[in-house]
């Protein structure tokens, strides 16, 4: 099953900075099966389009279909726009005991959700992807030491939500790295300058944000802008970063205004990555847009040529998504997954700092790329499992030997966090035992595991994997911190309470609240603060 995010009879999306991006999935996968689009409700008497970027119900790949072709359905001129998605439901280790999945650190669902709140709006339930929810915070997880880029915790603990389950904790943390020994990179932005960027939440602050990593860049890097609405337009050819008030004079002089000839641009910006391409170095095209992508190449199946050629040479596509009204988070998303990007959202100029200056490390370099995790779970143990978020990102059992199939990517410094939710054996769960069916044995297995955790990388210029693999003990000593334990739950918690989640039972906002607190910890950033007020504001909405 390939991971990337379905996209129903629409369109695909755009994500953030560290490796890799575009549409630019591996050649070997088959096309996903897209869902339906879900998206906030539209203005009631909308503004045709004359065409606007859809997915090609028989080939799956991104093209340009006129609004009139009602066989593909059609996309209202206003409203966000998102995948939807099913929630993970609860397997029977009788009948699947094998969890596989692609890792994600993605972080654009939070950053959407807390502007929905902050503008006393509940956010869509498709806007709401636990995962990205949970990734947004850092952890305090153990480093990786011995020349691994990663290092893996794991913690059980009760479920607050249901007092028969555990959860169990998966926590990955990369390998650092400092700013004065990240190879040079040769990046080049490329600018949604169409009409539907004239707003301040856009353009302006879309300015601003590169502006801070413009002055994060040093003398060895290089910086080029492209823009593109209506036709694409080179903007500034590959300067050294050393010039920095000719790059910011150049960013300030922007405009908006056109339709949105995204696919030009993005050949314009490769031609530029091609130019300045740095051996050895990070060779990346930003893309930053509100995913409104309305206008684009003829030719779908050369876009997606051009992409995968392009990442084959070794540069690669990040997206930063910017607005309401029109965000095509289903577009970002799809485009990010597909060529193993990872998206951010830059609803605040706070949220531009802490993608594009704290996190700069892990936006520039991979350390790990094609990372997927897979669980066997023990039938003497656990009767039960669900996977908390990561619905667009679930593999195939077999996938997880293909090399050929994408996953995701770890950027240093980054840190990746999954929740399970289990029944033990002997547990009430959520379907009965058939009475005529073959009953597991209770000593089938061994009574100290609840299961085993493998973990597949690759070196970000490697083509073969690495396998790691780690028992998940019952009575083992939790190598996570109990504060930190306690905040993702509470994370996991909030978010599937938001979707409506049937599984979260007896929780409510003032248990999750409490949970928070009590994972709140020291909070140097204070954005596990920000995240109490947020659940504040989300009982209030409900």
């Amino acid at each position: 099953m390939d991971m990337r995010i379905p996209l129903g009879a629409t369109f695909a999306a755009l994500l953030i900075l560290p490796l890799g991006v575009l549409y630019m999935n591996n050649t070997a996968l088959t096309p996903p099966d897209f869902g339906p689009v879900a998206q906030q409700p539209a203005p009631a008497a909308p503004v045709p389009m004359a065409e606007s970027m859809l997915v090609d119900a028989a080939t799956q790949r991104i093209g340009v279909i006129p609004m009139r072709t009602q066989e593909y359905g059609t996309m209202p001129a206003g409203g966000d726009r998102f995948t939807a998605f099913d929630d993970n439901g609860v397997m029977l280790v009788a009948d699947d005991p094998v969890s596989t999945f692609s890792i994600d650190v993605d972080t654009a669902a939070y950053a959407y959700v807390r502007r929905m709140l902050d503008m006393g709006q509940l956010p869509p339930p498709d806007a709401v992807r636990v995962e990205e929810l949970i990734n947004y915070f850092s952890y305090d997880y153990a480093a990786p030491q011995g020349g691994v880029p990663f290092e893996t915790s794991l913690a059980v603990s009760p479920s607050p939500w249901n007092a028969e389950n555990r959860l169990i904790q998966i926590g990955i943390q990369g390998e650092d790295m400092a700013l004065d020994t990240v190879p040079p990179a040769n990046l080049v932005l490329l600018i949604d300058t169409s009409g539907s960027m004239d707003a301040p939440d856009k353009l302006p602050l879309l300015k601003r944000a590169f502006t801070l990593l413009v002055n994060e860049m040093g003398p060895q890097d290089t910086i080029s802008i492209v823009t593109y609405a209506g036709s694409a337009g080179v903007v500034l050819e590959p300067t050294p970063a050393g010039e920095k008030a000719k790059i910011l004079a150049a960013l300030e002089d922007l405009a908006p205004g056109g339709s949105t000839a995204g696919a030009q641009g993005i050949e314009a910006a490769y031609r530029l990555a091609e130019q300045a391409m740095i051996a050895g170095g990070t060779n990346r095209v930003l893309l930053a847009t509100d995913g409104d992508f309305n206008v684009g190449l003829s030719d779908p199946e050369a876009l997606e040529d051009l992409i995968e050629a392009k990442r084959d040479r070794g540069i690669f596509l990040s997206v930063l998504g910017f607005g309401t009204g029109n965000y095509h988070d289903s577009v970002m998303q799809a485009l990010a997954q597909a060529g193993n990007g990872n998206a951010a959202y830059i609803d605040s100029y706070s949220e531009a700092r802490k993608v594009l200056v704290e996190e700069l490390g892990g936006t520039l370099v991979t350390i790990a790329k094609d990372v997927k995790i897979q669980v066997e779970f023990n039938p003497a143990t656990v009767s039960e499992y669900r996977l908390i978020g990561y619905e667009t990102r679930v593999l195939d059992r077999e996938d997880f030997n293909n090399d050929a199939v994408d996953a995701g990517d770890i950027g240093a410094g980054h840190s990746v966090t999954a929740l399970y939710e289990i029944t033990p054996v002997g547990a009430r769960g959520a379907v009965d035992p058939l009475r005529y069916g073959e009953a597991v044995a209770a000593g089938g297995g061994s009574l100290d595991e609840y299961g085993f955790l493998k973990l597949r990388y690759k070196a970000p210029d490697g083509d073969v994997s690495t396998l790691i693999e780690t028992p998940m003990l019952v009575e083992g000593e939790d190598s996570i911190a109990r504060a930190d334990a306690d905040f993702a739950t509470a994370v996991a918690a909030f978010g599937q309470k938001l979707k409506g989640s049937p599984y979260l039972r007896a929780m409510e906002w003032a248990d999750i609240r409490a949970l928070a607190e009590a994972g709140r910890g020291s909070d140097p950033t204070g954005r596990r603060a920000e995240f109490i007020r947020l659940v504040d504001m989300a009982a209030s909405l409900n």
